[in-house]
């Protein structure tokens, strides 16, 4: 099913680990609303970008994000269908957070992750929190700006 006219439902709820350990990672109705939204954030990052957006999670099941480590409390933004974590060939993931920063896009969140970016929605007023991750012992930190 097509979302937006780049990205799929089934490119923004695949994923390696739900297949591995026999995950339904199926969304219901609201969460592929929820993931529309996110593919037309996905759209408007990949024209900044000028070429292609690789989304390596985007929907997460409560039990496959439990799987994967995924913040529990609050719940992540998977969960609810408006997070994805992204790459391009085009750049670094620190180059892309910081592009995507300095545009007009309108989002919740950028955490520049290491090796990926994180880019969410929420519902209601949007932030445009910017943070970094840390990692250490499988925890992460996080730091305002993109470090």
């Amino acid at each position: 099913m097509k979302l937006s006219l780049n990205f799929t439902l089934e490119e923004l709820t695949f994923s390696q680990t739900a297949t591995r350990l026999g995950i339904d990672n199926t969304p219901g109705p609201d969460v592929i609303e929820n993931l529309r939204r996110i593919a037309q954030l996905l759209e408007r990052v990949r024209v900044l970008v000028g070429g292609p957006i690789v989304v390596s999670s985007g929907y997460r099941s409560p039990a496959l994000n439990a799987a994967v480590g995924g913040a529990q409390d609050p719940p992540s933004a998977h969960t609810l269908g408006l997070a994805a974590d992204i790459t391009t060939p085009r750049m670094t993931p620190k180059a892309l957070a910081i592009l995507i920063r300095d545009s007009g896009i309108e989002f919740d969140q950028v955490i520049h992750e290491g090796t990926w970016v994180h880019i969410g929605l929420r519902a209601g007023q949007l932030r445009r929190q910017v943070l970094t991750a840390q990692f250490n012992g499988g925890r992460a930190t996080y730091t305002e700006g993109v470090a």
